[in-house]
């Protein structure tokens, strides 16, 4: 099992210290009035980054735990901490829809992460995808090389083959006519035999 870098893990706590940096969004201490939403682009911007590093470095299953435990961790941290000091928050009408309300940034800061989580998993199954597909082409158009030289060495063999039977017929035939002229020079041999028996037994 790969042992990951120590520091890999401090990328899940920048992600938490983020999310939990929402909830002093338009408060006392910190309020930035018209620019709040250029603060809350700028923190989804590097929740995003955290969850791309995340899974950069810890991968899918390993970074995407880390990330659901911060979120959950960072959900009940700010929930307690805006329930002690709902003052300062300014929740104390409407508790618990202000406690839903800074959860739900939370939330949607942590999606951010596992948005950046998810674009790098697309790209990565996207290059592997090429990756396999330029191996098919490869593969496919060895084998269809492959295919044509099993054609050829078929055809050869053929053709092999039939010559070596015309050669086999054309021994075959030789033979046979060997035998043939044999037998025929055999014959007028054993007639020319018998013609000079005969001339002898004539002159006795």
């Amino acid at each position: 099992m790969e042992i990951k870098k120590i520091h890999y893990y401090l990328t899940p706590v920048l992600l938490g210290i983020l999310m939990f940096a929402s909830n002093f969004l338009n408060t006392n201490l910190f309020k930035f009035g018209e620019n709040s939403f250029a603060v809350w682009f700028v923190l989804s911007i590097m929740c995003f980054a955290c969850g791309w590093f995340i899974d950069k470095t810890l991968g899918w299953r390993l970074g995407g735990k880390f990330v659901f435990s911060t979120i959950i961790a960072v959900a009940i941290i700010s929930v307690l901490m805006i329930s002690f000091f709902r003052d300062y928050f300014a929740a104390n009408e409407l508790l618990t829809e202000n406690l839903i309300l800074y959860s739900l940034r939370d939330i949607t800061l942590g999606a951010m992460a596992f948005f950046g989580m998810s674009v790098v998993e697309i790209l990565t199954i996207q290059r592997d995808y090429m990756v396999m597909k330029e191996k098919l082409k490869y593969y496919e158009d060895v084998a269809k090389d492959a295919d044509t030289r099993a054609e050829l060495e078929l055809r050869e063999a053929r053709v092999n083959a039939q010559k070596m039977l015309n050669d086999a017929e054309l021994d075959a035939k030789n033979i046979f006519l060997k035998k043939e002229r044999i037998e025929r020079e055999l014959k007028e041999f054993i007639q020319a035999e018998k013609e000079l028996i005969r001339k002898y037994e004539d002159i006795d």
